[in-house]
Parts: C-alpha cells; structure tokens; sequence
C-alpha cells in the first residue's frame, strides 16, 4: 500500500501543471496579499507566476471577474496567432485602417471601436473563446463584443466575459511561453503592452522607477482590472493579474497588491542560499 500512494504521488507531480499550486516558498507573500486584501472595501482577485521557474501564489484565484478591457490581450493574441499561420499579416488593413494602427489604438489606448474591428476580423468572441480552449485555457469566457457588453446591463457578478486571476495568468504564460503564438509575434505583443496609456495609477504607479511593465488594463462602473508582465532585477519575469470590484480606491489597490508581489518576487529571488535561477 505504501508503494502504490508513493508511486500514486510521483504521478500526481509528474502530471500536475507547472501553475496548479501557490509555491511554499510564497506563502508569506500570500499572507501579506490576503492581510492588504481584507483591508479593502473591494471585491479582489490576484494571482501571478515567475514565467522562469513556475512559482506561483494567488487570492481567490479561482474566482471568475469580469475581464472588461483585458480581453483585448486574446483579441490580438488571436489575430497574431492567425498572422503565424500565415492567414493574416501586420500589413493588412481593415477597411481602409492598417492593423497595427488598430492594435496600437486597442492595447495602448484601450479603444473599444478598434477592439471591436479586430474581434470581428478574427471571427468574433466564439472564435476567440473557442481558440483559447482549444489550446488548453480553461476560466477564460469570451462572449459579446466590447459594444454588446458596453450595451448590457452592468453585473460585475456575471459570469460572462470573465476571467479568473489563474486563467488570465495562465492565458499570459502560454503566450509569453510560445505556446500560442511565436516568439516573433509574442515580442511585438509585448512591445505594444508596454506602451500602454491607461491606468497609470494601477500596477506600475508603485514598483520602483524604471520597472519595465507590458499590461492591459479593464475598467467598467464599479470594477478595475490591470493584467500583464512586470521584470524582476534580475532578469525574470512575472505574469500577473489583479481584478477588483466594488468597494472604493480600486487602481490603489492594484497598485498596492503589484507592489507586495514585486517585494516578495524580489526577496525570494535574493534569498542568499536558494540556488541560482537561469532567466529566460
């Protein structure tokens, strides 16, 4: 019997996903998250990955949010995946607009109608929610376009069009990873995330000067989002996704919680026995 639960546990790791658990060695950090969460008068979901090693925490990050703008990171991940695939190029124009003029205005501007121009390009939200569980991200739910849900009764309990913390983190590993779109096309991707405009006052108002970001922000009544990439001093690199809802001082929140992730990231990484970690 003791053979069978040692081999049964062997398989269980061998089998598990690199994101599935919060990482032991995080756990103080998850301590200081949930103590700033239970502070605040809003609804949050947080969770982030070392895109190097695959250590991982997260609150509530199991909870569906409503992804609002942070969508838009799949739209053009879709359309890239398309221009790999050689369906589409960079080049191309949309009734008379150059698609990387339609991203700029999409991902660093957050424009609804560019958004909308691209969705329907791809296929619209079936076609991108169908991608992207075809390709093995589950807790990701596409489903109107950025005007049907502008249009909709607001419900930032809804389940449509909503995205948990580990799904969005998951969906920004995989790309990061290559495992949706190229390397070549992951860079531009990441090149225009870090133009972003909106939400200045969110995930990077408090990391320290200088601190390279690629991030998309969200944003309805009642609700603030800020998803995407921040590097460490030492080379690696964080996915992270923050939701919030209700309650008040939203972006603070965020920018709190993308600061205590950043410390702990960084405490980790110098601790003076761990063994050294190779960036990639």
């Amino acid at each position: 019997m003791r053979f069978i639960a040692i081999l049964l546990s062997l398989m269980a790791f061998v089998a598990g996903p690199a994101t599935a658990a919060s990482s032991p060695d995080l756990v103080s950090v998850e301590q200081q998250l949930s103590s700033l969460v239970s502070g605040s008068s809003a609804d949050v979901g947080i969770a982030a990955v070392d895109l190097n090693t695959g250590e991982s925490l997260s609150i509530k990050g199991d909870t569906p949010f409503p992804m609002a703008s942070t969508v838009k990171v799949a739209i053009a991940a879709l359309y890239l995946s398309q221009v790999d695939h050689g369906q589409k190029t960079l080049d191309d124009t949309i009734h008379g607009e150059p698609v990387r003029k339609l991203m700029n205005r999409m991902l660093i501007y957050s424009d609804n109608r560019a958004a909308d121009v691209l969705f329907k390009d791809v296929g619209g939200p079936h076609a991108v929610h169908s991608w992207l569980t075809q390709n093995g991200v589950r807790g990701v739910h596409v489903d109107r376009t950025i005007a049907q849900l502008l249009a909709a009764k607001r419900d930032l309990w809804d389940t449509r069009d909503s995205s948990t913390p580990k799904a969005m983190v998951d969906l920004l590993r995989r790309i990061y990873k290559g495992e949706l779109i190229s390397p070549t096309s992951r860079n531009y991707l990441l090149s225009v995330m870090a133009k972003c405009e909106t939400g200045k006052n969110r995930m990077k108002s408090m990391l320290p000067s200088g601190t390279p970001v690629e991030h998309k922000t969200g944003t309805l009544t009642g609700l603030a989002d800020d998803v995407g990439f921040i590097s460490m001093p030492d080379g690696h690199r964080i996915a992270v996704a923050i939701f919030t809802r209700g309650g008040s001082d939203r972006p603070r929140m965020i920018a709190a919680a993308a600061r205590t992730i950043y410390d702990g990231f960084k405490t980790l990484f110098s601790w003076p026995f761990r063994p050294a970690l190779t960036a990639q």
